[in-house]
């Protein structure tokens, strides 16, 4: 969960209200396509938004809206863009052009600020020291170390499932409580505060619709958390907490305020896409049944698999910047101040990058999807991510034959087009 996210996503929600100067899209060259700001409110585009970015990609790739938001679609500018510094993820910056476009967004602008400057919300030289610090503790071991434990998680989540009979819903039985537990576990958030840390997060997802709701859950959980890193400092444990402390202690430049929104930063934004991840692979699976037996017949292909699923259905779609420095992408001139949305799911749908893009293939050549992103902001926790979902994927498949989608019941997607996100799977077995 991204806080200067939420508050960008609520940008294209009062620009699809806003007119269009006169014009606008023939001075632009855009005639031919549609206002990509609107289409993304529709309900074809949350039900499928493939054929808009392919349509984009062809006629558009680096596309002005008319309410002054650039979007970048082919696998090409948004590989360089994501490590191009003049493009900026630095919160402040960022708050600034969002509270330009919209006076309404001022609320947001100061819950983002309440919350200090973590390494997802800034640029070098402050990122690589924060992200530096965050490496020591957040290691590749400490992840792998986890790998019997989300098992154990797994198992006991699927035997509650199978005990209620012969269908479920996988995001509300597996998807999302295994990584709200693993992430709780790896913070050493006791089990007893564990429905207050629920109640928060969900809070949290009011950001948009509810500030003062959200603003309160901030002021608590934010409060909760310094509690925790006071136990820590005076009794150690194996978590992530005490190690973040650690490094603190060893001289490292890490101030409470970091520390604090770093962990804040670190558990919040590990839920959702872990979630996704599993339910939107989960979906292709069944949409493809051919691949949904190979991987049955051949389970060691689950850590490449995950790689392709990923890139079939991102679940972040879109990440957001900030040009800091006016820049020439694709011959068009982006000003500095101007939002830039990277459509990280168009990228990997390239079919300048990937044959056959619309395919799902597990045992896909060369699978350089950017779903993680790429360049100083890849996403730290894309190892925890991958983990989590081979080990569900691979362990639903394993203990439920017969494993169907349950057509009675319609799919329903989250309204954030920045993200891709199932409101429920319901498969029966």
């Amino acid at each position: 969960m991204s806080t200067t996210t939420d508050a960008a996503e609520a940008v294209p929600r009062a620009a699809d209200r806003a007119p269009a100067a006169p014009g606008a899209a023939a001075a632009q060259g855009t005639v031919a396509v549609p206002d990509i700001t609107a289409a993304m409110r529709t309900p074809e585009f949350l039900q499928d938004p493939y054929p808009l970015y392919a349509r984009m990609r062809r006629e558009c790739p680096v596309h002005r809206s008319p309410q002054g938001i650039w979007y970048l679609t082919r696998h090409a500018e948004v590989e360089t863009a994501l490590g191009d510094l003049r493009l900026s993820n630095d919160r402040e910056r960022m708050t600034r052009s969002l509270t330009a476009r919209d006076g309404r967004l001022r609320d947001l602008s100061r819950l983002t600020a309440r919350l200090g400057r973590v390494m997802t919300n800034t640029d070098p030289p402050d990122h690589a020291r924060l992200r530096k610090l965050v490496n020591k503790a957040f290691t590749a071991r400490r992840v792998e170390g986890l790998r019997e434990r989300i098992q154990q998680i797994v198992d006991g989540l699927l035997d509650r499932a199978v005990a209620d009979g012969r269908s479920t819903d996988l995001i509300e039985a597996v998807a999302a409580p295994l990584p709200h537990t693993v992430t709780c576990e790896l913070f050493g958030i006791p089990e007893a505060d564990r429905g207050r840390v629920t109640l928060w997060f969900q809070r949290l997802g009011l950001l948009g619709e509810d500030i003062e709701q959200a603003e309160a859950a901030v002021d608590q959980f934010e409060d909760y958390l310094m509690g925790l890193v006071r136990q820590r400092r005076a009794t150690p444990g194996d978590d992530l907490i005490s190690a973040l402390v650690a490094r603190q202690a060893c001289g490292d430049h890490l101030t409470d305020e970091e520390l604090l929104s770093t962990c804040f930063m670190l558990i919040t934004a590990g839920d959702e896409t872990s979630t996704h991840l599993i339910g939107n692979g989960t979906l292709a699976l069944l949409r493809y049944p051919e691949q949904l037996a190979l991987l049955r017949d051949r389970p060691e292909l689950i850590r490449q698999a995950v790689e392709e699923l990923v890139r079939y259905d991102t679940p972040t779609q879109s990440i957001v910047r900030v040009v800091a420095q006016d820049v020439t992408v694709g011959g068009r001139t982006l000003g500095t101040g101007d939002l830039v949305y990277l459509v990280l799911a168009s990228a990997n749908r390239d079919p300048d990058r990937f044959a056959d893009p619309d395919r799902l293939d597990l045992v896909r050549p060369g699978n350089r999807h950017l779903s993680f992103g790429n360049g100083p902001h890849f996403c730290l926790g894309a190892p925890l991510a991958r983990l989590q979902a081979e080990i569900a994927i691979g362990t639903v498949l394993r203990r439920l034959p017969g494993l169907c989608l349950d057509d009675s019941t319609p799919l329903a997607w989250h309204t954030n087009p920045l993200q891709r996100r199932l409101r429920a799977l319901p498969l029966t077995y």
